[in-house]
């Protein structure tokens, strides 16, 4: 178990459920529109979010960011620890550094200090693209260099006094990403902070992410993750929600179980699937409900749903924990399932 560290009061880590994070695209300095975005990453489900501090401007206005939000507020930093010690300073509650461009021990000891006195965690974030020179030199590009560079830095902040430390290595390339935070998770235990890095826009960076991030989910690595894509970052929460989920991490929701149909499905199994899933989202009660195309792998395949569906020619078939409930055409199967659905939530089961 990885030790546990608290990021504004939300603890990450030491057994505790997984958090999602997300980090703002507005500039810092522009307050209304980065206190209106976090607000809205509140609202997705966001636990803690990252803003980028890249000048000072941006650090002087994280004191009326912190003070007009709820999430704590990670500084992420590159290349100056002048403006690392800035950003404490004006509230943060956590700050991310890169090993490989953070300067050397004495730029680290400038940070610890101010870290220590504050009282806050910090997260050493290393990735492919800023790998310290000497383990690139010596490991090339790999999950050895990530790993080396990332836990040379943990010690230098351990030897100047910083206990509190979270971690990651991430890289764009999902299995390198997977084999370095493997490799990593045998070698300390601070908390993970998991995630692909630049996986690329939605469709296509919610594929990778979940292929990374849910590969080392289910082998029980990763204590926060975040989705990067190159789109709004209220959609990074909604996928990390679903990859949760998916992994069985994600706490009380609806699960909907549907089949893909093929040439048996006599009815549109698929407009009452899509209609469901969308009814259900806002539900946090933990139930599953199917929808299945026929009767050939229908009350077998969802038998441990609370509630079910599946298809016959002219009629569907409705079920409850695998048990059949009562028939009706297919004409009315709709209306008569989306009934009994609302009676199970609104019911709490």
């Amino acid at each position: 178990m990885t030790k546990r560290v608290s990021v504004g009061g939300v603890l990450v880590g030491g057994g505790e459920r997984v958090k999602i994070q997300s980090m703002t695209t507005t500039k810092t300095a522009d307050v209304e529109k980065t206190v209106a975005q976090i607000n809205a990453l509140c609202k997705a489900g966001c636990e803690i979010v990252r803003v980028a501090i890249a000048d000072e401007a941006d650090a002087a206005a994280l004191k009326r960011v912190k003070n007009a939000v709820s999430l704590p507020i990670v500084a992420d930093i590159h290349f100056s620890p002048v403006l690392a010690v800035q950003a404490i300073e004006n509230g943060a509650d956590k700050v991310r550094i890169n090993p490989g461009n953070i300067g050397g021990e004495k730029e680290i000891a400038f940070v610890a200090d101010c870290v220590k006195a504050h009282g806050i965690p910090v997260r050493v974030g290393a990735n492919t693209g800023s790998i310290e020179t000497g383990f690139l030199k010596k490991y090339g590009r790999s999950e050895r260099a990530l790993v080396e560079s990332a836990l040379y830095n943990v010690g230098l902040l351990e030897k100047h006094g910083v206990q509190d430390l979270v971690i990651s290595v991430k890289a764009s390339d999902v299995p390198l990403t997977v084999r370095a935070y493997r490799l990593l998770a045998q070698s300390t235990k601070y908390p993970l902070h998991v995630g692909v890095t630049e996986a690329g826009t939605k469709e296509k960076g919610i594929i990778k992410s979940a292929a990374g991030i849910g590969a080392l989910l289910v082998d029980g690595i990763g204590d926060t993750i975040r989705v990067s894509l190159s789109d709004d970052p209220v959609e990074e929460v909604l996928a990390a929600k679903e990859i949760l989920r998916a992994c069985g991490l994600g706490g009380d929701f609806v699960e909907v179980v549907s089949c893909p149909t093929c040439g048996r499905c006599e009815w549109d199994s698929l407009a009452l699937a899509n209609k469901v899933t969308e009814f259900v989202a806002p539900y946090s009660v933990r139930a599953k409900v199917a929808v299945m195309g026929c009767v050939v792998n229908g009350p077998g395949e969802a038998k441990d749903a609370d509630l079910g569906i599946a298809g016959g020619k002219g009629s569907c078939l409705i079920f409850k924990k695998g048990v059949p409930y009562k028939k009706v055409e297919a004409a009315n199967a709709e209306q008569a399932f989306m009934e009994e659905l609302k009676g199970l939530l609104n019911n709490g089961k």
